[in-house]
């Protein structure tokens, strides 16, 4: 098998182990993290209905200018993305949270960004 595909099949496997455990519903959406080489993404999502509630990226941040465009994928970015998210989710009534950090270790830029929500005053 290719290299690739047992990444592929091992990340997939990893990414369904953990939403096994962690529903969304509409009292406790799921903070759901993406992360790429170059950003860093979050949306807030209602299993229940199907909808993302609201969403937040560092791309976003760069284009309007809250974020330097040198480096948008660092801790200190996932931590503004956090922030970013907690504001607009407040903006829904939304307080509590589940995290779901996809097929990602919870360190680093994913670790930064649930710090950066928490501060902003989601809970989980």
């Amino acid at each position: 098998m290719k290299k690739w595909k047992k990444i592929t099949l091992r990340t997939g496997r990893r990414a369904h182990r953990v939403r096994r455990k962690i529903r969304g519903s509409g009292e406790q959406p799921r903070l759901s993290v993406f992360r790429s080489n170059r950003y860093i993404y979050a949306q807030i999502i209602d299993d229940d209905a199907g909808k993302t509630l609201a969403q937040s990226s560092s791309f976003e941040l760069v284009r309007a200018g809250k974020l330097s465009a040198k480096i948008p994928g660092n801790r200190e970015a996932a931590k503004e993305v956090g922030k970013a998210i907690a504001e607009v989710a407040k903006g829904h009534g939304v307080t509590r949270v589940r995290f779901d950090r996809g097929c990602y270790k919870y360190h680093g830029r994913v670790k930064a960004l649930a710090e950066g929500a928490r501060e902003g005053g989601l809970e989980f």
